[in-house]
């Protein structure tokens, strides 16, 4: 049975919360030893028990609302979001917040930010100030601190969900309330109203079996288990920061199913803070690639859209994560939008990139991401997103004894002995012919050949007739390979959504697979198109014994 979001009070008197514009007092002196230490830990825990009420977990414990949501009659009187933001010092702004219906009845709607009046490219909508603004140097007040947790196994993303599922604790005390019980309702859905994958159930990830977003849907799932078994690091390190919350160590006050649920809430709406004008790098090994961004302006006035920077200016670790109210997943995302949200002085501002008449949903640029990135952090894939791509992995065979000399004229011409190629929709050819000289290495036999290719100055390989017609059937092969790893065929996935009934989660895993399927089929017809372009198609493959591996 999943927890409900119904905040209890608790039967226990704690001091009350700091006001957010006084940061939390951290102990400064801690050593980053103490995280190796294993006999700190155990030891820390019992002489900090002594002093703690221990409490049984509860359903409030989670950011994210469970299987019904029951709204009381308090909670109503607390008021909405925006009108807490602005009795706390949000300026008039030119957005309200409406409400769509959710798939399942047993949930509210969700809100998301629509103007309240007509505007025009380049109209500032809100500027939450940073009294509003949640990241980690406000949460820790010490950024030597944040940087210190951020850089050893912990990410940005588990101490800001470890904070607010705190915070919840305190029920009305905390002053975070109203955000918390917003994040609960939105319950870490997208503009679609579905929620992550990483929250899906094994029938329900079922839907994206053949994909290789099922196999990075669990990765991530992995991460975050090691991201909770990691929690007891920043009580014990930020022990000031969490005595006014009388409970248990993180792991004992929180199951892990309640952790992974407030940390997707969490990367629902997070925002990452970039310099001014810069490009955001998207990198695969950090949750930093996987979220929206947040430019720091430089600029007093008006945001523009393509501003200039100072290559010198900095966001520091300790801020580069922020917890926007009335950002995601408020704001509704696409991958064609300009317009982001932009640190302008003390506060955080967006300016939009387009006209809007009052009641229209507001968009922002959700980053380069492609679908699958998008389905994990947000819950929707978008058709028209140019970002969109399939990931081909080909690798030079280790038992090759050429292999050193395929390796180093591979890494001259700017690739590796395990090389990743971006397939990206509408360009399937290019991502072929890019494939295929790193392939034609791979088949290269004779030894004085091989010695032809060191010696020439580009990625030259003899290619004979029986040689390409090889290279073109493994690539066809691994094509048709993944394709038949998918339980329905394209045309299957067209009719299946054209169903008005069909599952939310089905349907926006189907649209997912259907989009991968579509970029499958035409790096085949390619292939295929290439094969009749031979000289001779009847022409035998030559044997390979040391083929490059495609994954």
């Amino acid at each position: 049975m999943e927890a409900s979001c119904s905040l209890r009070s608790s039967k226990f008197i704690s001091p009350p919360i700091r006001p957010p514009h006084h940061p939390l007092s951290i102990a400064s002196t801690i050593s980053i030893s103490v995280i190796r230490d294993p006999n700190f830990g155990s030891s820390l825990r019992l002489v900090r028990r002594k002093n703690r009420f221990s409490i049984r977990v509860s359903s409030s414990d989670t950011l994210v609302a469970g299987s019904r949501e029951v709204v009381s009659k308090k909670e109503e009187d607390l008021g909405d979001l925006k009108s807490w933001m602005h009795k706390n010092g949000l300026p008039p702004c030119k957005v309200i917040l409406k409400e769509k219906p959710s798939h399942n009845e047993k949930h509210r709607p969700i809100h998301y930010v629509a103007a309240s009046e007509d505007l025009q490219a380049g109209d500032a909508a809100f500027s939450v100030p940073n009294s509003l603004v949640v990241t980690l140097e406000r949460v820790l007040g010490n950024e030597t601190i944040a940087e210190l947790l951020t850089t050893n196994k912990l990410s940005e993303l588990a101490c800001l969900a470890l904070y607010l599922m705190y915070e919840k604790k305190q029920g009305k005390k905390s002053f975070w309330l109203p955000y918390i019980r917003e994040l609960d309702r939105q319950r870490g859905r997208g503009q679609l109203a579905v929620e992550s994958p990483l929250l899906w159930s094994e029938t329900e990830l079922a839907y994206l079996t053949g994909s290789p977003t099922k196999a990075e849907i669990l990765e991530r799932a992995e991460g975050i288990k090691r991201e909770y078994n990691e929690l007891d690091t920043v009580w014990f390190m930020a022990g000031s920061l969490f005595q006014q919350y009388p409970y248990d160590i993180p792991t004992e006050a929180f199951t892990f199913e309640i952790f992974k649920q407030a940390f997707v809430a969490v990367q629902s709406c997070v925002v990452h803070l970039q310099r001014c004008g810069c490009t955001p790098q998207m990198g695969t090994e950090s949750f930093a690639s996987h979220l929206v961004h947040l430019q720091t302006s430089c600029t007093t006035t008006r945001t523009p859209l393509s501003p200039t920077h100072n290559p010198k200016e900095k966001v520091s670790l300790a801020r580069r994560f922020a917890l926007v109210p009335l950002g995601p997943p408020l704001l509704a995302y696409s991958s064609k939008c300009k317009a982001m949200l932009a640190a302008v002085d003390d506060a955080v501002q967006l300016v939009v990139d387009r006209p809007y008449k009052a009641g229209e949903s507001i968009v922002v640029w959700c980053g380069p991401q492609p679908n699958s990135k998008l389905l994990i952090n947000y819950g929707f894939v978008d058709e028209d997103n140019p970002y969109d791509r399939l990931v081909v992995e080909a690798a030079l065979n280790t038992e090759d004894p050429q292999y050193q000399d395929k390796r180093m004229v591979a890494q001259r011409n700017g690739k590796l002995s395990v090389q990743v190629f971006h397939v990206h929709a509408g360009r399937e050819k290019e991502a072929i012919s890019d494939m295929l000289p790193y392939l034609r290495l791979g088949y290269v036999s004779d030894t004085s050949e091989m010695q032809s290719v060191i010696s020439s100055l580009g990625p030259i390989c003899p290619v004979s007739p029986c040689m390409e017609r090889a290279v073109l059937d493994q690539l066809a092969d691994y094509f048709k390979a993944r394709l038949a790893g998918y339980p329905a065929t394209l045309s299957e996935d067209e009719a299946m959504l054209t169903d008005y009934n069909l599952h939310p989660k089905k349907r926006v895993a189907t649209q997912l697979v259907r989009m991968e399927k579509k970029m499958l089929n035409a790096c085949l017809q390619v292939t295929a198109d290439m094969i009749m372009l031979l000289p001779d198609v009847t022409v035998s493959p030559c044997p390979a014994p040391y083929a490059p591996l495609l994954n």
